[in-house]
């Protein structure tokens, strides 16, 4: 086997991407503390064309080196906005008409192995600080939950590593929608 090189990998250009249909999901960061863990879920969102990035609270905003350090450019493609409450953050997307998941461990969670989306719909996923997770009044307002199966002796996986997982999720069910 032969690795590809770049340039016969046939990805799209910034311009493109901006005109690319995206999948009908918007990720929220609430209080997200470090900027690498930022600049992950920015490239991630890229590689799936997440419809944009929502950054609350502490979580740091573009242009910032240790954004672009992990990002790698995707700052420059995925669309962002930044609130300084995540509450309304998630009010103004329900206006809106997404349905809102933040990934959290909590009663009557749907394990992610089990979530079934509709690719109609339009979705927002919230993830939470790495220490004390999605904020009690960010999951009040949420539509529901969603767990990632854990088999380990630890309670939880990194922020960038949690979004990789559930955006995958959510690209396999909705890529329908592009």
């Amino acid at each position: 086997m032969r690795k590809l090189k770049i340039t016969e990998l046939n990805r799209i250009s910034t311009e493109e991407f901006k005109e690319a249909k995206k999948l009908p999901l918007i990720v929220v960061l609430d209080n997200v503390r470090s900027q690498y863990n930022v600049g992950s879920v920015f490239r991630t969102s890229d590689a799936f064309r997440v419809e944009a990035i929502y950054l609350c609270g502490i979580s740091a905003t573009p242009p910032h080196q240790e954004i672009h350090k992990t990002a790698l450019g995707a700052e420059d493609t995925v669309d962002w906005k930044y609130f300084k409450d995540t509450t309304i953050a998630i009010n103004e997307l329900k206006a809106a008409g997404y349905f809102i998941y933040s990934i959290e461990q909590v009663e009557g969670s749907v394990m992610l192995e089990n979530l079934q989306l509709d690719a109609t719909k339009k979705y927002a996923v919230v993830l939470g600080n790495e220490v004390k997770g999605v904020l009690q009044e960010v999951v009040n307002l949420s539509d529901g939950c969603i767990e990632i199966p854990q088999y380990g002796t630890k309670h939880s996986l990194n922020v960038s590593t949690t979004a990789g997982i559930v955006i995958w999720d959510f690209f396999k069910q909705m890529k329908a929608a592009l």
